[in-house]
């Protein structure tokens, strides 16, 4: 994960687990021609343009040369016509971009959406958000119900950002009645749909776009927890991420206005968050990090390196017995006490 900040302190996230705009927006040192002329005002569902990737998405090779650069910015381009809605989708991108200065009271870390979302979740590899609006409504297991978009950012807010510990919010779950905040009503929750909706712009409803669940260890390659190795994840650790995420997985300053973000402690995602779950985490590892070589580590690696990550201390998520409840537990959930009595990984660590 990295992430930027302006020296002024204002939080810009590019990253996972693991991050880039400031209020005004950030002018791109160079940008891809679209394959086709930038959509105008009025156009209902203007194409998203094409980079040298083939898709509207900044390639994972680029690694940092191009982390403040975003594909669709909505301080830059067209906006619907209505000002009410152009507004909250610039919100929503502040949001995300700068999550604690925008939803503080619905942050109790110091993570942005964009420190696992690369580019304001434009960036390949980095779960990249282009055109996932439209698949919603979708089933989700660990809630056993049908979510909305606002559902799942709901969601991200209280696990990921940690929300569910921060001193603003009331909801310690996603199936917390909706007046108590943040709910899908909420207007920081809103903002952020309307962003997310808005880079769905011309792309098909009700299916996934072809780069979503890419981050995923394939089943078959999958090391059964109780073989994994968080000790010699350690040590990988050490020689790949260290560098920018330090010894103490705190983050690194890299450059001026860079900084990695924290992937273990009180500043990161809790133990409800996605990538607390070993083989979640493993596939964002594998195929965004490191941040300047992407993709360079096996399979076997990624799930060690997260096997040590997800063995150290962080933050609790209240609501985890309220979680699986209609579905069959992950049997990476290493957090959760009703399929381990403790961490089985922090258990094998060697300190």
């Amino acid at each position: 994960m990295v992430e930027l900040r302006k020296t002024s302190g204002l939080v810009l996230a590019v990253s996972g687990a693991l991050l880039l705009a400031a209020c005004s927006p950030v002018q791109p040192t160079q940008v891809d021609k679209p394959s086709q002329a930038a959509p105008s005002p009025t156009s209902a569902t203007p194409s998203p343009p094409a980079t040298s990737n083939g898709t509207p998405l900044i390639p994972a090779k680029d690694g940092v040369a191009r982390a403040r650069e975003y594909i669709k910015d909505p301080n830059r381009d067209p906006l619907p016509q209505d000002p009410q809605l152009a507004e909250q989708i610039r919100l929503g991108f502040r949001i995300f971009t700068e999550t604690r200065r925008y939803a503080p009271q619905y942050v109790g870390n110091d993570l942005t959406c964009q420190n696992c979302h690369l580019n304001a979740g434009q960036r390949e590899g980095a779960l990249p958000l282009v055109g996932v609006a439209n698949v919603f409504p979708e089933y989700n297991k660990r809630s056993g119900r049908l979510f909305s978009l606002e559902d799942r950012i709901v969601g991200y807010f209280l696990r990921s950002m940690n929300g569910a510990n921060a001193p603003g919010a009331g909801a310690r779950h996603e199936n917390a009645p909706e007046e108590i905040a943040p709910s899908p009503r909420s207007k920081e929750v809103l903002a952020v749909s309307a962003y997310l909706t808005w880079l769905a712009e011309g792309m098909p409803r009700g299916q996934n776009p072809p780069w979503r669940g890419k981050n995923k260890i394939a089943d078959d390659k999958r090391i059964p927890v109780e073989k994994l190795d968080p000790n010699r994840g350690k040590e990988l650790y050490g020689e790949k991420c260290a560098r920018c995420h330090g010894a103490d997985g705190g983050g690194v300053e890299l450059a001026p206005g860079l900084k990695a973000g924290p992937l273990w402690g009180s500043g990161s995602w809790n133990d409800g968050a996605g990538a607390a779950r070993v083989y979640t985490l493993a596939g964002y590892i594998r195929y965004a990090m490191p941040y300047d070589a992407p993709g360079s580590l096996t399979d076997e690696e990624a799930q060690n390196i997260a096997a040590y990550i997800d063995a150290q201390e962080r933050p609790a998520f209240p609501g985890k017995a309220q979680d699986y409840r209609a579905e069959k537990m992950p049997s990476d959930a290493v957090y959760y006490p009703q399929l381990f009595k403790t961490n089985p990984l922090k258990e094998k660590l060697v300190r």
